[in-house]
């Protein structure tokens, strides 16, 4: 068995960036351990089992080997398999991605993550299958865990508030407790990386990535995502930086095309690295680089096919020693090219795990023809392939916990916790009960609001509050997809329950935010709203017309 060493190192990283320079020192675990171990196994291993370990794809299915006829479909159309273990044999893989994505209905479906016994079933499943292939190396199953609107699973788990939340209660240390049970409740299910924490930095009004993010603040997102890094690798499970080098001051969805980053060297140094830069010297395991223009940088080209981004910037300024790996291939900036040459292009480029190639088959294709061309030479795969086994062993040193450390009464409360320590009031009274009588909860028609209106009902009803369907004292709770048509002119209070910024048009006498509709949040509120708890949270964003709190 291959041997693991843990070292401690202190980084120091120089940001060459427009003049700034920057550096963070701190202790801790190197991001891949052993890899001289790692680099005498990838040299072993013939063509297509190192191809196979820089693909992650996602399958169909709910189980790695019985899946429903959908899905088994959906899986043949894709990679030409019908089970996710079949996949795996197939390809050789080192690496499977559980999304959210149904065969079998259309729209918000679950696949890979019904709950989390089935993705503990599932994972293992997958695992078996990887230890009869020639590398006999773990997986690197991954998902993305974000909490907020970017999570994968949602049943039978705890539920954290979203990371704008996180930005509200600055409690670094509660931070990093709640990342460690996610991280604990990840590990017992079997899923090994998480594409996670995000280390954007929002600019204006929040843009595309919104309430994914701790907050405007590069300095106080810093803190953030080093805790949340540190907090998941306590629990084995790997971190992932994103969206390399800074997804926050965009406001296009780069699913559907390809972002323009404008500022300067000295503005991406100033306003968008240093989280990154945080994050790699907490040891962060992968950095996930994403398809934005960085015109300062390389314009015209996606970062994620940019070796001036990966190569000269992520490693040779940032010094980051992990595994690098691209955003999703099958969005729309990456499928400008055939699937086998963006895999191509991508490794020539400086990635080292591809994911989600829109055409499995395509991708390993390109790759071994490449590969024996010489077009990729064999030295950039086994270096790539070196990071992903050097990130495994780190990994399988780490037992993993028994489903009993899923959703457990502990976690529960730091999660709650967190939501607590989050809730802002930016206008109104900042002690006592802030609504009387009767209350009538509204909000628009987003199925995540009326979700959140059935638990804040729920909870102001067990803090003994009448809630009625109509003509009551009206609670108004908004979200981040809101317009200012979907404000209540009758609201005594208006909720923010993703980002604040709509607010600023609300005129409603007492304005709170919670920054996330989950369970603990609307609970969080109720005692809010009924005198029972103070709302000690700041806005981690900047609401035009309003204070970062009315409570000082």
């Amino acid at each position: 068995m291959l041997g693991l060493r843990r070292i401690a190192t202190v980084t120091c990283v120089v940001l060459l960036v427009g003049g700034t320079n920057a550096c963070t020192a701190g202790p801790g675990p190197r991001p891949n351990a052993d890899p001289n171990a790692a680099a005498e196994l990838a040299a072993r291993l013939g063509d297509a089992d190192l191809v196979g370990q820089v693909l992650m794809p996602y399958a169909y299915g709910n189980d790695a080997s019985n899946v429903s006829s959908a899905s088994a479909a959906a899986n043949r159309a894709y990679a030409g398999v019908s089970t996710p273990a079949e996949m795996v044999a197939k390809y050789r893989l080192g690496g499977l991605i559980l999304v959210g994505t149904s065969a079998d209905q259309t729209g918000a479906g679950t696949s890979n993550v019904e709950s989390a016994a089935q993705v503990r079933v599932l994972t293992t499943g997958l695992q078996a299958q990887a230890g009869r292939l020639p590398a006999q190396v773990p997986m690197l199953i991954a998902t993305d865990q974000e909490h907020g609107v970017v999570t994968r699973v949602r049943t039978g788990v705890t539920l954290l508030p979203g990371a704008l939340a996180f930005g509200a209660a600055a409690d670094p240390a509660l931070t990093e407790a709640a990342w460690r049970a996610t991280g604990a409740e990840l590990a017992a299910m079997g899923i090994t990386v998480d594409f996670a924490p995000v280390a954007d930095v929002l600019g204006e009004d929040g843009g595309f990535i919104g309430s994914r993010s701790f907050g405007s603040a590069p300095d106080a997102v810093s803190v953030q995502v080093s805790a949340a890094v540190r907090g998941l690798r306590s629990s084995g499970v790997a971190a992932t930086l994103k969206h390399f080098p800074g997804h926050g001051h965009t406001i296009t969805d780069s699913h559907e095309q390809l972002p323009v980053l404008p500022q300067s060297r000295e503005a991406l140094g100033t306003d968008d690295l240093p989280p990154f830069v945080a994050g790699i010297g907490a040891g962060a395991d992968l950095v996930m680089v994403g398809h934005l223009d960085v015109r300062a940088i390389d314009p015209g080209v996606a970062a994620s096919f940019s070796s001036k981004v990966m190569i000269d910037l992520l490693r040779g300024q940032l010094g980051f020693r992990g595994v690098v790996v691209s955003d999703a291939l099958n969005m729309a900036p990456a499928r400008r090219y055939p699937a086998g040459e963006a895999a191509v292009l991508a490794m020539l480029a400086g990635t080292d795990l591809l994911l989600e190639p829109p055409d499995l088959a395509a991708a390993q294709q390109g790759l071994l023809d490449a590969l024996r061309s010489g077009r990729l030479p064999r030295a950039r795969l086994i270096e790539a392939v070196t990071r992903i086994l050097s990130l495994k062993l780190r990994l399988s040193g780490t037992p993993q916990p028994a489903m009993s450390t899923v959703d457990t009464a502990e976690h529960r409360a730091t999660a709650a916790a967190v939501a607590g320590a989050s809730v802002t009031v930016l206008r109104g009274a900042c002690s006592g009960p802030l609504l009387s009588g009767p209350v009538t909860v509204t909000s628009s028609g987003r199925a995540d609001q009326q979700q959140a209106r059935t638990w804040l009902t729920d909870a102001l009803q067990a803090r003994g509050v009448s809630v009625v369907p109509k003509a009551g004292t009206v609670v108004h709770l908004i979200g981040y997809r809101d317009e200012a048509t979907d404000l209540s002119p009758d609201a005594a209070v208006t909720v923010a329950i993703d980002v604040p910024y709509l607010l600023r048009s609300a005129r409603s006498p007492t304005l709170l935010a919670t920054y996330s509709s989950t369970r603990a949040s609307m609970t969080a509120l109720a005692a809010v709203l009924t005198g029972a708890a103070p709302a000690p949270g700041r806005s981690p964003v900047t609401v035009t017309g309003l204070p970062r709190s009315a409570c000082g």
